[in-house]
């Protein structure tokens, strides 16, 4: 093992990077952020309005070549202080997509992001992605990495974990692998003391004043919740509040839904409300929907505004999210690695680089 210069910053570079929310969190661990890279032109106004001092790289990993990125960000191969993080967009390998063609080349991307790791030769290396990852591990290209990995002196710790263990207000299964080549520890993200519910996040006594559905707010703060039809709002008014779901408009023939009759097992998360007292549930991309899982406010008639499940997602309430739509800043949101969830990934690499010998 090289010798380890305490004194020097460890610097990340983040591919995939969306909105920010990992570059966010490492950050907020006191490690330095490059780059942030991403195909997608939607999520550049966001990340660079809240990821200071680091660059926005659009580029196609299938098309970035490893020299090019090294010349423009100055990097050196087998630095000691260099992460590079990889939260490739796993639809390809999530339970929740159906539709597996559009997402065809997302199955590769891991290995496109592996290649990068082989030549710069980091100190660390940070993947996060769905668990899906891990089950077809020999498909996903996981196996062949972790492989890799071990053979060139990394220490590789990788399994699935929940991120309401670590400060995240939130239900959200997902993999993580955090590989290091510094020391002989096997790094993991560090747990939080408690355990947050959505009564310590959301609310009026949080700063989120009581608003309707079709509620647009104009600031920074995006207090944002779409508008939704009569007869929705005559059903969540019978859903009860804190924790409620569709069964409440069951017996009612006008207001049951019709795919549902017959199927009061399926599918309850359906026009449900969150509990105060307990964790969300996964804030997807649709979690301005109350059609599309467990996003009702606890006692509001209307789903969750685009602050609230920003707020769920771990988010701080001046981070900025900017898009052309409701959907397009929702994405944003949901595909997001919770920030808390990312510092204490980054408090654990920044504990090990200090106690290296």
């Amino acid at each position: 093992m090289s010798t380890i210069n305490k004194t020097k910053k460890i610097k990340a570079v983040d591919f995939f990077c969306g909105g920010g929310g990992m570059s966010y969190g490492m950050q907020k661990s006191g490690i330095q952020v490059l780059a942030g890279i991403d195909y997608e032109e939607k999520c550049k106004e966001t990340y660079e309005a809240n990821i200071k001092n680091a660059k926005f790289i659009k580029a196609d990993v299938f098309e970035l070549k490893v020299e090019d990125l090294e010349t423009e960000l100055n990097l050196k191969r087998n630095d000691d202080e260099l992460l590079l993080i990889g939260c490739s967009p796993c639809q390809f390998w999530s339970i929740i997509n159906t539709d597996k063609k559009k997402s065809k080349k997302s199955k590769n991307l891991l290995k496109e992001f592996g290649k990068f790791v082989k030549y710069f030769n980091p100190g660390y290396v940070v993947v996060e992605n769905v668990p899906g990852v891990l089950r077809m591990k020999g498909e996903s290209g996981l196996g062949a990495f972790i492989k890799w990995l071990k053979k060139n002196n990394y220490k590789v710790h990788f399994d699935v974990h929940n991120t309401v263990e670590y400060g995240v207000p939130q239900n959200r299964k997902r993999f993580t692998l955090i590989a290091n080549r510094i020391t002989e520890n096997e790094l993991e993200p560090i747990k939080a003391r408690r355990t947050l519910t959505v009564k310590d996040i959301i609310g009026k006594a949080n700063g989120f004043p009581e608003i309707k559905a079709g509620h647009i707010d104009s600031s920074d703060f995006n207090h944002t919740v779409p508008n939704i039809s009569d007869i929705t709002l005559r059903r969540l008014e019978k859903v009860e509040k804190d924790g409620g779901n569709r069964l409440s408009f069951a017996d009612d023939p006008e207001l049951q839904l019709k795919c549902f009759i017959g199927r009061d097992s399926s599918f309850k998360d359906t026009f449900g409300r969150l509990w105060w007292d307990k964790p969300s549930p996964t804030i997807t991309t649709k979690f301005f929907s109350v059609s599309n899982g467990r996003f009702v406010h606890p006692e509001e008639n209307r789903a969750l505004s685009l602050r609230e499940g920003a707020s769920l997602q771990s988010f701080p309430k001046s981070y900025k999210f900017i898009g052309t739509s409701m959907g397009s800043i929702a994405r944003l949101i949901g595909n997001a690695v919770p920030p808390e969830y990312a510092k204490r990934i980054g408090k654990a690499i920044i504990n090990n680089h200090k106690n290296a010998i």
